[in-house]
């Protein structure tokens, strides 16, 4: 059998992130992944939301055996076989020809991608979120974050000028300048959780109107 890659912060972060799932989600829903990574994060919530779909999906496919036997190992039928997306393609899923809707999601989840990815990833988030929301859906976000009004640690200064040696576009991002692309796309914050190793739960939904 495949050995999966592993993430030393995904392992870490799975279960604080899970327990707020827990309380922000329903029993029962359709979840979107978007930069699965390693696939810890979609086997470990799958298995602990049995009434949830979860479909993961990566930027290449060069992970996807990874993704395909953490799910494999957990015996688990609710994570279906992992899909290329990029963010900032438009659209990101194809619609159904007979409808001409895109497919909708309770969920979509982002951990760790906006700052290891150009600036424009964020708007193209923001907008595909809006196309693949249902109605009464929710997108997540988790990472580093600056904020106006907290001071910045010295571990996320330090970290955010280790990410713009590896790659100049690469930089822990603003959450105010996150909330202006959201707004720019239709959608809004509407709760911020701290987490440990000073990450941000962010949860966001569709502005009114």
């Amino acid at each position: 059998m495949n050995t999966p890659d592993f993430s030393p912060s995904a392992e870490q972060n799975k279960a604080p992130i899970l327990d707020k799932l827990l309380q922000l989600l329903p029993a029962h829903g359709a979840a979107l992944e978007m930069a699965s990574g390693t696939g810890q994060h979609a086997a470990w919530f799958a298995r602990h939301l049995p009434g949830w779909t979860w479909q993961p999906t990566d930027l290449t496919s060069d992970g996807f055996h990874s993704i395909t036997t953490y799910a494999a190992q957990a015996g688990l039928h609710n994570v279906l076989a992992p899909l290329v997306l990029d963010v900032c393609a438009d659209p990101w899923l194809s619609a159904d020809p007979s409808t001409g809707q895109a497919p909708l999601f309770d969920l979509l989840y982002c951990a760790n991608l906006l700052h290891i990815a150009p600036w424009a990833a964020c708007a193209g988030l923001m907008r595909g979120a809006a196309r693949h929301l249902a109605a009464q859906g929710r997108l997540i976000t988790y990472g580093p974050y600056f904020e106006a009004e907290v001071t910045t640690t010295p571990s996320n200064l330090a970290f955010d000028q280790s990410l713009r040696q590896r790659h100049p576009a690469w930089g822990v991002r603003r959450r105010e300048d996150v909330q202006d692309a959201a707004a720019q796309a239709g959608l809004r914050l509407i709760q911020r959780h701290p987490m440990p190793a000073n990450n941000l739960l962010l949860v966001w939904d569709r502005a009114p109107g």
